[in-house]
Parts: C-alpha cells; structure tokens; sequence
C-alpha cells in the first residue's frame, strides 16, 4: 500500500498526528488495537495527562475528551522540602485555566474514535530509504510505502533505531508510582506537589472528590510503595500529602514505570521525522512530556501543511524547518527538567537553603509567576 505518510504508533502523539496531517494520505502502523475504556465513574485510567490550554485547544479541533471526563486546574501549590511554597493561581493570572487534566485510555479512545486514516496492526519488521521513498515491512510479510514515515513509536522506537538515529538516555534511578484514589475533602480544582529531597509527589484533581497520584521514587521504595495493601497505601500517600485532602481511598490499584532521560540526537533523516518519546523523554516531575510531544505534532502538521507540502512530505529541506522550529524548546525544557531533577535531589544545607529560598522568592514576585505560566501553557 502507498502513502503519503506512515505513523508508526497508535499513542496520544500518533493518533492526534494522523488526525492532524489533513490533505495527506495516512497510514496508521500500531501493534495492537486498543481496549475500549469503561465510561463509569470508577473506572479512572491509573495513568493521567496535565495538558497545557494550547494542547487542549490542538486536541478539541481533533476530538477531544468529553467535558465530563476533562477536569480543569485552577491552582497550583508546589512546595519544597523546608517549608517553601510556591502558587500559582488562574485567577491572578488572568486565565481561565493552567491546565486540563485527562486520562490517557479517555484521550486515547477519543482521538481513535475520530481516526480516517487506515489502521495497520503489526510488528514491524524491517525499515528501508531510499531517494523516493520508504518501505515498511511488517512481521506478517506486509508490505507499506510512503514518501514520509513518522517514529510515534516511544522511548524504544523502531523507527528511530532502523532509521540510524542515535540517542542519547540516563536512568534516573527512580520509578513512578501511579493510582487513583478518592479524597475526604474536595480538590477545588487545585494541583498539588512536593518535592521530598529527591522523591516528588503529585496529586493531580479528577472529576469529583478524585485525583490521581504520580509518585516519584527510588526504584525500591516504589517497589515498597506498590505492593502495599491499599489501606496501607493511602496511610502513606497521607501521611506525604501532609493531610491536606484528608482521608483517601484508593480507586485503582498502583503500577509503576521506571523514569528516564532521553534525547535523540536528531530528529529527522532522509525521510524520517520523530515525534514525542521516540524524540525526546523527560522526568515527570513538571508534567511536560506529552505537552511536548503534542507541540511536535503540532509543529510538524504546520510544516507539511506548508507552501511545499503536498509536494514531497519527506524532502528533507521541509523536515529541517520542523527540526528547527522544535530544537529550542526542546532543549529548554529538557534541561529545565533534569536541572529541577538535580537541585531537588541534591543532599546538604546549601542545596537545601538555594532551592527553598528560590521557592519562597518565586512566590513573592508576580510578574515572575505570571512569565512562567504564560509559558507553561504554550
């Protein structure tokens, strides 16, 4: 079969690209369809997305989320490690919202619903380039041409690898612990986090009186941490929470991933382009990794959408625009984030009075918080 484009990756990134790359024929490459997820109440996605209000916008021209299961954050309340604190408030700030917080099988299951372009289940096998065109062999024997294929494809990406592209990666030593839990008293809207000397806790609202908890952790704490009876677990997540939503009661049992950085070191070749975590993974400490990912998607739609688009998707000259435009922001944030990563985590007084100060002077200054949310909600 032959294409315009092949995205490799049925993720948030890859689907709301192969929504987003209108005027091409698209081929969607996945290796198994997704489950449908339950629309009751209870039945949270452990895994959940902070999502910036422009990210949110890109995704409502796709098809987003119903509004029943998007919840909106007002506030924001970080604090460090000897009582510093820092908020950030829509309100003051003079926007509606700092973010949207969604389930990613919600989101997923959106964006499926919304799909036109064809669907591919397989393995794939075996990638080749050549000055035309490239060929995307699958493990069942089929074969998929196109002018452009797009690594969608995450932190292990085929696309990235076969396509020669190196990258650079660094273990954090930690791993995230996720699950839903109810809460005594209402979230109101308000985003919760604290760093723990290396560890960081979030809690993130749901609809009702939910939210949804990603724990940062050594890998062995967080083995700890997710084999606990979930009694014990909320006592726990309590207890970090310093009682600020009271009582908990946990809604989806925990799971775990282990944390990592990673950046490729290009991310375009000869008709190859990456987006989201074939790309790039950040730690989650700042929520950015799918704000990133959907800004690639964002850039590289506007790209092939361009003057030159329908041309030649792959030429390199046009995907070089997109590497160029996302080369900046990219960087920042993940150096932003791995720097956060290091002064948090980093033991002593000095490191401690630095961080804690910086919080406390942060919060003093609104002209300040209002730069940092204005970025954030790019």
């Amino acid at each position: 079969m032959d294409h315009d484009l092949i995205v490799v990756g049925g993720g948030p990134v890859g689907a709301s690209l192969a929504r987003a790359a209108r005027g091409l024929s698209v081929a969607l490459v996945v290796h198994e369809r997704r489950i449908p997820h339950p629309a009751a109440p209870k039945g949270f996605d452990a895994r959940v997305y902070a999502l910036s209000p422009s990210n949110m916008s890109f995704l409502r021209q796709l098809s987003a989320p119903s509004e029943e299961r998007l919840t909106p954050v007002h506030a924001m309340r970080v604090y460090g490690d000897h009582a510093s604190q820092i908020e950030f408030d829509a309100y003051r700030a003079g926007v509606p919202e700092l973010a949207w917080i969604v389930e990613d099988a919600v989101l997923q299951d959106a964006l499926w619903k919304a799909l036109d372009a064809p669907v591919v289940m397989g393995r794939c096998e075996r990638l080749s380039v050549d000055d035309a065109r490239v060929r995307l062999v699958l493990a069942d024997g089929a074969e998929l041409t196109s002018r452009l294929i797009v690594g969608a494809d995450g932190a292990r990406s085929f696309v990235r690898e076969h396509a020669g592209i190196t990258a650079t990666e660094k273990a954090y030593g930690q791993a995230a612990v996720v699950a839903n839990f109810a809460c005594e008293r209402s979230h109101a809207n308000t985003a919760y986090q604290w760093f723990q000397g290396g560890p960081v806790l979030a809690l993130l609202p749901l609809p009702g009186k939910h939210v949804s908890m990603v724990w940062s952790l050594p890998t062995e704490e967080a083995a700890r941490i997710e084999a606990l009876a979930p009694e014990a677990l909320c006592r726990e997540v309590e207890a970090a929470a310093r009682g600020q939503l009271g009582q908990f009661t946990l809604v989806t049992p925990p799971r775990s991933y282990p944390l990592r950085r990673l950046r490729a070191r290009r991310i375009v070749a000869p008709r190859v382009a990456l987006v989201g975590d074939a790309a790039h993974v950040i730690h989650p400490l700042a929520g950015q990794g799918l704000n990133l990912g959907l800004q690639d998607v964002r850039m590289l739609a506007e790209v092939l959408q361009g003057g030159e688009l329908v041309r030649d998707p792959g030429a390199l000259r046009l995907l070089r625009r997109y590497e160029r435009a996302r080369a900046e922001p990219i960087l920042a944030m993940d150096a932003m984030v791995d720097g956060l990563f290091a002064l948090f985590g980093a033991q002593g007084d000095v490191a401690a009075r630095l961080r804690n100060t910086g919080l406390n002077l942060t919060d003093r200054l609104p002209v300040l918080k209002n730069v940092l949310i204005r970025q954030a909600m790019n």
